[in-house]
């Protein structure tokens, strides 16, 4: 394996925040991918301040992936067709689907992901590897 590329991202909560208190709620169901956006209603549901960090953690990890791949937020890499879900030991994983999951398999490309949040910050690191 050799590293394709890296990438990382912080985010700060409060401007999360802002943009959904200015979009009404919708930025959430734009950005995230439809297992993300389950995820992020059942925590919103429990607590707004939990919802609110599950939504910058992905946020940021969407960047971050992004710099890895070295697409930006460009076709094939869109906000939805990449999403960072847990397994049940809790590491986080990122899933592609779509034409960006093609893109990925073509190149051989596959990431890992890691991301952490405080009460004013998340933060996102992503390695990108080739077979």
């Amino acid at each position: 394996m050799a590293i394709y590329g890296i990438g990382t991202d912080i985010i700060q909560v409060s401007r999360v925040s802002a943009v959904m208190e200015r979009t009404g709620g919708r930025f959430a169901k734009r950005v995230l991918g439809p297992d993300e956006l389950r995820v992020y209603e059942a925590r919103a549901a429990r607590s707004a301040a939990r919802g609110l960090a599950f939504l910058a953690t992905r946020f940021s990890a969407k960047e971050a992936f992004s710099k890895a791949i070295g697409l930006g937020i460009h076709w094939p890499m869109t906000w939805r067709a990449l999403q960072t879900l847990n397994e049940p030991s809790g590491k986080p994983v990122a899933v592609a689907s779509g034409e960006l999951a093609q893109w990925l398999d073509e190149r051989g490309i596959r990431a890992h992901v890691t991301i952490t949040d405080e009460r004013d910050y998340a933060v996102s690191f992503v390695i990108a590897e080739v077979d």
